[in-house]
């Protein structure tokens, strides 16, 4: 088998975990936090149908913001709320968000990596 199937599987692997993944975190968490008055509003901004899974999965996945930082500045409303998506969800809501996260960021490199190293391997 060529390198280059072998990334093209890999990558397929990566992308089918991450949709599955994507929807799963979707139903179970994001659509409890969209339904709680507490944390509706800190989801951060939707770009398009869907954003709000990939912010409150970045929230998850990253370490919390320094206290510093304000919440109430120009792009403050562009991300999730770190601190109070962390008060409203459980650990298995983290897990699924990181896992998300990863498989996610895993795939998009994986298929940039081929698209560098791939010519050379010809």
């Amino acid at each position: 088998m060529a390198i280059g199937a072998v990334f093209g599987w890999v990558w397929l692997g990566l992308f089918i975990v991450s949709g599955i993944l994507f929807v799963v975190f979707g139903e179970v968490t994001v659509r409890r936090l969209r339904k709680d008055p507490a944390t509706r509003h800190h989801l951060g901004f939707e770009l398009c149908s869907g954003w709000d899974i990939v912010n409150a999965a970045v929230a998850l996945s990253w370490p919390p913001p320094p206290k510093r930082r304000p919440d109430h500045g120009a792009q403050s409303d562009l991300h999730a709320n770190t601190e109070i998506l962390l008060q409203h969800t459980s650990r298995l809501d983290r897990i699924l968000g990181r896992a998300y996260y990863a498989t996610m960021v895993s795939s998009f490199l994986w298929i940039a990596l081929y698209g560098f190293v791939g010519n050379w391997l010809k």
